[in-house]
């Protein structure tokens, strides 16, 4: 299955603010449901126990209403390990209220981050990584990899004929008809493991892992500094 390069309609807005305010309810549901908080928490986690760190400060790009990093905070609070996270994303409409918690809010492009060398511990991602070409997804981790203390991490989906038909079953729960055209474009335009490791290859120094998760999903950590029993290429 080829990688097909599609314009998502979320992506430029391309609706009323009922209808985007549904996709971004749809993207939560389809993180809940379907691996993406799990994902993230998996990463996270990952990156506590090999650092032996039980605070993380985390730079969410692309990040919409920041509902990944919050439910995987929560869970994560559970094992004794705090999430202090920023938001960042393209479009201040994705953000949500400014005034519900104190999280810090950002809208910019994560391919030029406003931020400092060294401002975070982790800069992550979630179902961002698809809309690049390999040569902006570069930029992002390198850029990314600036930032982070510690590690770039992405979560995003695994392209494969079988996600592609699960993508079209899930039409019934969509709310969006915004999410019934970016669902199925998204996976067409996703990576696999094999091509996210030749990509990212040059700025990973330091060692990359890559993990295959449940429901086509990949969770990829970028090392900004080599560690003890870090690794390229895969884990798992």
């Amino acid at each position: 299955m080829q990688r097909v390069r599609t314009s998502e309609l979320l992506d430029g807005d391309s609706g009323t603010p009922d209808e985007i305010a549904a996709s971004l309810s749809d993207l939560a549901r389809i993180n809940h449901w379907f691996g993406g908080v799990a994902t993230t928490y998996s990463i996270i986690e990952y990156v506590a126990q090999k650092t032996g760190t039980r605070s993380l400060s985390v730079l969410e790009v692309g990040a919409g209403s920041g509902e990944v990093p919050r439910a995987a905070g929560e869970r994560l609070a559970r094992r004794g390990i705090h999430l202090q996270v920023s938001l960042l994303d393209r479009a201040p409409s994705h953000l949500g209220n400014r005034a519900r918690d104190s999280v810090p809010r950002v809208a910019a492009d994560a391919r030029a981050l406003p931020f400092g060398d060294d401002s975070f511990d982790l800069v992550s991602s979630c179902l961002l990584a698809h809309h690049f070409s390999p040569q902006e997804l570069l930029q992002l981790v390198t850029e990314g990899l600036r930032v982070a203390r510690i590690a770039v991490l992405i979560n995003d989906l695994v392209r494969h004929p079988m996600h592609l038909a699960l993508g079209y079953a899930g039409w019934p729960l969509y709310r969006s008809r915004l999410t019934q055209h970016d669902a199925p474009a998204s996976i067409r335009q996703a990576y696999t493991p094999d091509e996210v490791e030749q990509i990212l290859q040059p700025a990973a120094k330091a060692g990359m892992v890559i993990r295959r998760h449940s429901l086509f999903r990949m969770g990829v950590v970028v090392w900004k500094q080599r560690l003890p029993g870090s690794l390229r290429g895969r884990d798992g």
